[in-house]
Order: C-alpha cells, then sequence, then structure tokens
C-alpha cells in the first residue's frame, strides 16, 4: 500500500492558444492562469511549448528572424515568468526559443522555481527548422517538494529511451509539454488536420469540436502511447498542450495528469483554455509496476540499445519521413 504520509504535490496543466510573435501577450495569458491556479491551491504550473512566442509557423521564417525572435535562457520573458513564480510561491514551467551563449537556436523549456532557480531543457529531437538545433542533455532536477522532476519536450517523449532514461535519472514526475493533436501525419493510421472551419464555428457548433479532439487525431491518438510512458517507468505525467490555431492546423488541446500507473488522474474536454489541477499523490510512485519492471531490468542484455544501426536519421529526416521503414 502507498504510504499514506508521503507528500504530495498540487500541479496544474495548462492549454491555451499563443499569439505568434508575441511574447508580451502570451506572458498576460500566462501571468492570468498562473494566477489562477496558484489561487486553486497549485505549486506547480505546467504551460505548453513555445507558449511564448507560438510555434508552427517559424518553419516559415528566415533564420534571421528566429534569431530576432529568440531569447537567452535569462532573457526578459523568462526573467518576467521568474518574477511571477516568486510572487505566487509557485513553480512555472514555459517554453520558448532560446539563443545559447553559443549563438545557437534551441527549442527550450524552463521551470521558474518560487525559490529563484530556473532549469531548462533543451528538445532533444528538434525538427520545427533547420536553424533549430537538437538539445544533448537530459534534464531532471530536485525541488522545493521533495520530489525530482524531469522535462521532455514533445517529441521526445514519443521515443520511448528518453522517458527511461529521465526515470533512472530520478525523476518522479515528468513535465511533458506539446504542441500537437492534428498534425498532418505521414503513417496512414497517424493524425490527420483537424478542419479549420470546425474550430472557426465552435461557438455555434461546440459538440463538433469537442468530438474532433476527443477523437482519433487528438485524444485517441494520446491514448495510444502517452499513458504507457508514464505506466512503464512509475512516473507522473503533466501532459500541457497548445489548443485552437497554430498556423497552418489545429491544435487539439486534450491537457491531462497520469498517474504512475498510466490512469488519468484528471483532464478535459473543453476545445479552449483550460487549466487541469490535481494532488499527484507521490507515495505511489515507489509502489508502481513500472518501477518494479525498472529493477527487473538485465542492463547487459542492453547494448544494442546504445548502437548505431546505420538507419537512424535526425529529427527532422525521422519527421517527416514517407518511406517505409525497415530495422
Amino acid at each position: 500500500m502507498p504510504n499514506q504520509t508521503h507528500p504530495t504535490l498540487r500541479a496544474s496543466t495548462v492549454q491555451f492558444e499563443a499569439v505568434p510573435d508575441r511574447p508580451d501577450l502570451n506572458l498576460n495569458t500566462i501571468r492570468r492562469l498562473a494566477t489562477l491556479a496558484a489561487e486553486d491551491g497549485a505549486q506547480l504550473v505546467v504551460f505548453p511549448e513555445m507558449c511564448l512566442i507560438g510555434y508552427w509557423h517559424l518553419r516559415r521564417q528566415t533564420t534571421r528572424r528566429l534569431e530576432e525572435l529568440a531569447e537567452p535562457e535569462h532573457g526578459a520573458s523568462v526573467g518576467a515568468v521568474g518574477v511571477l513564480a516568486r510572487e505566487l510561491g509557485v513553480g512555472i514551467g514555459v517554453g520558448y526559443l532560446e539563443v545559447g551563449s553559443d549563438g545557437r537556436l534551441y527549442n527550450s523549456y524552463t521551470v521558474c522555481l518560487p525559490d529563484g532557480a530556473q532549469h531548462t531543457h533543451r528538445k532533444i529531437h528538434a525538427f520545427e527548422h533547420e536553424a533549430i538545433e537538437s538539445g544533448s542533455d537530459f534534464t531532471v532536477f530536485d525541488t522545493p517538494w521533495d520530489v525530482r522532476i524531469g522535462i521532455l519536450i514533445c517529441w521526445d517523449n514519443n521515443l520511448v529511451e528518453n522517458v527511461r532514461a529521465t526515470a533512472l535519472l530520478g525523476a518522479e514526475v515528468l513535465l511533458a509539454p506539446h504542441q500537437t493533436g492534428g498534425t498532418n501525419s505521414r503513417s496512414p493510421r497517424g493524425m490527420k488536420p483537424i478542419p479549420a472551419a470546425l474550430w472557426e464555428n465552435r461557438a455555434s457548433d461546440p459538440d463538433a469540436i469537442r468530438a474532433a479532439f476527443r477523437g482519433q487525431h487528438g485524444r485517441e491518438w494520446l491514448m495510444r502511447w502517452l499513458p504507457s510512458r508514464a505506466h512503464d517507468n512509475g512516473i507522473f505525467v503533466l501532459f500541457s498542450n497548445g489548443v485552437g490555431r497554430d498556423d497552418n492546423e489545429i491544435r487539439t488541446g486534450n491537457a491531462m495528469i497520469i498517474d504512475p500507473y498510466g490512469a488519468i488522474v484528471a483532464e478535459t474536454w473543453v476545445a479552449g483554455e483550460a487549466i487541469v489541477t490535481a494532488d499527484l499523490d507521490l507515495g505511489l510512485v515507489p509502489f508502481s509496476t513500472g518501477r518494479r519492471w525498472i529493477r527487473g531490468r538485465r542492463p547487459e542484455l542492453y547494448a544494442i540499445l546504445s548502437q548505431r544501426r546505420g538507419h537512424e536519421l535526425d529529427a527532422r529526416a525521422a519527421r517527416f519521413s514517407s518511406d517505409p521503414v525497415s530495422l
């Protein structure tokens, strides 16, 4: 049985529609929603990937324009989030386009903690633009709440090895910020776009857009794989996502919190801005099936996992390839 005296973490995961290239407006939204979550007792608030400047339109921009939009990890926008985190006494995670000290561009996500600490993850499998480079490190850190947290951005979560590595580094809670749902997948049975008319007519026909977001190009796709990341590794997963128009695609929201047994603790059916909040019983983690499986591993057999097989592609080629895959 879980230890009933083990601490809990009250966490919120958010979905909202970012305004392209307007960090000022998006910061206003982040401030408003983080404040609402904090008033509801949240200790940690998780916002979507690239929520400070928008996402899918970046692929159409010139490298020079991306350089103009990018900010350093300790720049003005993240700095404003850090001030907000200290004011509210909560942790806040946000996604943005980072320019590193090396001058390179990264799809990054920074968690600002209420004690002033910051932790940044660079997307390991970046594919958004040829000028945006992939990071090469896993990100797991301690927090004031006696829980270790990891971050993986969008496609990072699709590869099972990344989540397992994050769990092996001690993560008990995984932040999974996304911009997904309604993507134009090359797979015959993958996601397909949500018709823009459904989103534009959401006020007059709310049932149609909710059905689309719950369907095979939104929530049903997530259910094929996302709960298994939590279950197989014995971790909580906080899934945050964009919702609404994202350049020429419609993001499906589906913000949810999943426990270490792969069960959905809380989620939203709202086809629009929403906050999903739950108390995470951290005592579930050490008793979970996934943790027992991890202890049953035989690492001496897994050298094949770190060997190149000759068919590897970088994230851009792998993400957009329509060729059949033979291993």
